[in-house]
């Protein structure tokens, strides 16, 4: 792969003018759910981010948190990163570039990617999602990009299996549950660099986290996947002409995933009885059915955005940070090693309810975002972390 800057027939990054709003909207909005999801891990150094022994109000955040937050979030984001692929190509297309133009720019993004993941998860935080993305988007660019309808069909064929499986492991656990009589907790994985009493262990033990982590979540090729099929078929560049689509898909979509979340919810907050294996079947369910938000929430903000015919000084902010949303996603991995890690402010042991103290400081530094990103769009000014990657893709000064 030349890392050369693209051929003059090519074009440079997405103008402000042919931004579609529904995309942006759900990038700003569900950057508040990363927030929340990440703030809980660092505090109970965890995946996911769980009191073990809640009590009073952190019993029912513990609930929502599994039922909205938690395993929740980064399917919508890997949903966007698929339509995106799509959205850049066809761009670049129309513009003129060859097809084999067209590869290098998105080989070139998804490598420097994958770079950024690296630094990101050395430096600030262990589970980072963009080396991911990069392998995925590489992946993504070689084998399905320039397939026919045929071949993308195949992905909801995919999504009907796993449908099926999340129903099945939903089976089994309520017969472990109906003969369940012990107590255990859900199995968190503990994590290392979270509990590291300083920055250079830390850096240590993610330094040694990031490649199993990036393992685990390549899989999420499927939900990729959907975002490409749906791009094609503009689902959310012309929401109105898929109405009927967006509202099955968030009553589908959300509904399989508060049902499957429901079990380890329950569990988690101590409202539900489990032995060990139906502890550990539910956490399985928790995270199967959490794909099916990905396209929940993606079409629940495709419908509040085909309703928008003016944006408000909300929807507004937050589609500015939905096009900064890179940088976004860092600035919180910064906040978190300052405010919360053990050997800086640990602010997440201040609170008298662990839980509370961390989905307060989650909804203040996703707030901060949501200003700064306006202060910038204001200025038509782009994130710094767009600025870097666009030029690192683009070359200098490339309109």
């Amino acid at each position: 792969m030349s890392l050369a800057t693209a051929a003059p027939t090519s074009r440079g990054p997405v103008r402000r003018a042919e931004r579609a709003l529904a995309p942006d909207l759900t990038r700003g909005a569900m950057l508040l759910i990363i927030a929340l999801a990440n703030a809980a891990g660092v505090v109970f150094s965890g995946e996911p981010g769980l009191d073990a022994t809640p009590a009073g109000a952190d019993r029912g955040l513990t609930f929502l948190l599994f039922e909205l937050v938690h395993a929740r979030g980064y399917p919508v984001f890997a949903v966007m990163f698929g339509y995106g692929i799509v959205q850049l190509a066809r761009r670049q297309d129309a513009a003129g570039a060859t097809p084999r133009q067209v590869r290098s720019i998105l080989l070139r993004r998804n490598a420097w990617l994958v770079v950024f993941g690296i630094a990101h998860a050395a430096l600030l935080y262990y589970g980072d999602f963009l080396g991911a993305y990069g392998i995925v988007g590489i992946v993504m660019t070689l084998v399905l990009l320039r397939r026919g309808d045929k071949v993308h069909r195949i992905v909801l064929a995919l999504w009907a299996l796993t449908a099926v499986e999340v129903l099945a492991i939903g089976v089994f656990l309520m017969g472990g549950l109906a003969g369940a009589g012990g107590s255990a907790p859900l199995p968190a994985e503990h994590v290392d660099s979270l509990a590291a009493p300083g920055y250079a262990a830390s850096v240590l033990d993610r330094l040694g986290e990031w490649p199993v982590h990036t393992l685990t979540v390549v899989p999420f090729i499927i939900i990729t996947w959907l975002g490409m099929w749906a791009a094609r078929r503009r689902v959310l560049d012309e929401p109105a002409r898929h109405r009927r689509l967006l509202g099955w898909t968030a009553v589908i979509g959300l509904g399989l995933a508060v049902a499957g979340g429901l079990p380890a919810a329950l569990i988690g907050a101590g409202w539900l009885s489990a032995d060990e294996p139906a502890a550990g079947l539910a956490l399985l369910l928790h995270g199967a059915s959490g794909m099916f938000a990905g396209p929940g929430y993606v079409a629940v903000f495709a419908l509040i955005a085909m309703r928008v015919t003016r944006p408000g000084p909300v929807v507004a902010a937050l589609v500015a940070l939905g096009r900064r949303s890179l940088s976004g996603y860092l600035f919180q991995s910064v906040a978190w090693l300052v405010l919360l890690a053990p050997y800086t402010l640990a602010l997440g042991d201040r609170f008298g309810s662990p839980t509370a103290g961390a989905l307060i400081i989650a909804v203040v530094v996703w707030l901060a975002t949501v200003l700064l990103a306006r202060l910038l769009d204001r200025r038509d000014q782009a994130g710094p972390a767009e600025i870097v990657l666009r030029r690192l893709t683009y070359g200098p000064r490339k309109r």
